[in-house]
């Protein structure tokens, strides 16, 4: 992250995966698209009003068509 929350905004850590790598993974097998390393969670900080708009943010970036899911989101603190 390279800047601070502007008023009213806060900083959330949300955790994402892709379940149809994470399932192909599992049969050995590789996505066409995405690096099998999605299989995986990863953690990406989002600056948000609140926790949904954190959620829209990151569905935006990754979207659940594709088959990503937000397996977490939290505030964090600076």
């Amino acid at each position: 992250m390279l800047q601070l929350p502007t008023a009213g905004q806060q900083v959330y850590e949300v955790s994402i995966y892709n379940k149809e790598v994470r399932s192909l993974v599992k049969e050995n097998q590789s996505h066409l698209f995405f690096d099998d390393q999605w299989a995986d969670v990863h953690v990406h900080d989002v600056m948000a009003l609140d926790e949904d708009h954190a959620r829209q943010l990151i569905a935006e970036r990754f979207p659940p068509e594709d088959g990503f899911v937000i397996e977490g989101v939290s505030p964090t603190r600076i």
